[in-house]
Parts: structure tokens; sequence; C-alpha cells
């Protein structure tokens, strides 16, 4: 039975607001175009801490190139706590090495898992060290992730580090939607692949498979 985890996410923000205190959220980001509407969403909840993690993305450049709208994005987003970005260290050799084995899954298996619980493993790690009140990820608001998956690895490591995993399916109530609008406003660079060499070579493929259609 699938959980509904954006209501999970309303009752404990309703929870947050009765409470009349102000939690510090340490959030995973994927990149700007996903972080702009989460945030939207969460500044007024929240003091957040936004961990740019994301050792998967290849080449460097892409990786650095979000990262510049990621803070320029936070620079410019209206809110009214606090907002600071933290960039993780780029090891996209540990990421590849950790893919060994699964370099020819499609995209959303068993590969796309283990990127999962690396991403959010060093997110609650962070969380920990910080003392944060909560830690939670960006990447639900995409239509192409299982949130179920996500917020259950969440779930898990949250026991592990001892901090709060805020739960969420930011795609609901037309976030997905809304981050797109955002990212015009914005004028967000927004990247047509996940971000590794794997969806990559997918959408390389894709691409190539629509030119040779419409050769006929």
């Amino acid at each position: 039975m699938k959980i509904n985890y954006q209501l999970e996410m309303e009752r404990e923000l309703a929870r947050i607001a009765e409470s009349g205190r102000r939690p510090r959220l340490l959030l995973h980001s994927c990149c700007a175009p996903c972080s702009s509407y989460v945030l939207e969403c969460l500044n007024r909840a929240f003091d957040i801490d936004i961990f740019y993690y994301n050792p998967n993305i290849s080449p460097r450049e892409e990786f650095d190139r979000r990262v510049a709208e990621l803070q320029r994005l936070v620079a410019r987003l209206p809110h009214e706590n606090d907002m600071r970005v933290i960039v993780g260290d780029y090891d996209n050799d540990a990421f590849m090495a950790m893919c060994r084995g699964h370099e020819d899954e499609p995209e959303g298996g068993a590969r796309c898992e283990r990127c999962f619980r690396m991403r959010l493993g060093e997110a609650a790690k962070l969380a920990a060290r910080l003392g944060s009140d909560y830690f939670t990820t960006t990447l639900t608001i995409s239509p192409l992730k299982d949130a179920q998956l996500l917020n259950a690895i969440g779930l898990e490591l949250a026991g592990r580090a001892g901090v709060p995993w805020l739960c969420s399916d930011f795609k609901k109530k037309n976030g997905y939607k809304r981050s797109c609008e955002l990212s015009a406003e914005y004028g967000l660079y927004r990247q047509d692949y996940c971000g590794c060499v794997f969806s990559k070579r997918e959408r390389d493929a894709r691409a190539e498979r629509t030119i040779a259609s419409s050769k006929g």
C-alpha cells in the first residue's frame, strides 16, 4: 500500500506551526530548478541548510554549472528565514566505483537506488553533525523519481543518524508545475538529463533514435 508522503509532510508542518518554533532543516538539493518550489514551500517553516551533494554528476563542468545556478537562485529567491548553500565534495570516482556491476541497468533501477542511498547517506551524516532538526531531499519533486523509495530510504537513514526525516512528495499539489514556472521566472538552467554519465548516455541514445525516425 502506497503512503501519501505529501500528506505526511503537511501534517508535520502543521505540528511545527502549532509549536511556534522554527527548526533547522538540512535539505539535500539536486539542482536549482528542483529546489525552487521546495524552498518556496518550506522557507516559512524552517531555517534551511541547502546541501548540494551530487558526485553522480558528470562532467565536472556540469556539476559546477548546477552549483552556480543553485547559488544564484538562493541569492534571489524571497525568503523569510535563513537559507545557506553548503557544497559537498565532488568525488565522481567514488560514485563510479559504487556503480560497478550496474553500469548497463536502465535508469530507475538498482543503480539509481544505490545513488540515492549514497547522496542521502551523506545528507544524514551532515544533518547529524550540524545538529539539524530534520533532513530531506528535493528529489521527490521529479516525476521520474520514486517518492515511495526515496522516503523509505530517508526514514531508514534517519533511524541510523538520529535526525528525523521530513517526508515529502513535492511533485504533488502541482509542485513540479510550480518548479517549472519558477525556473522560467528566474531564468534557471534546466538540464535535460539526471546528471550521471549513464543518464547522459540514455539521453544521447534517445536523441539518436529521434533523428533516425525523423529521417524515415
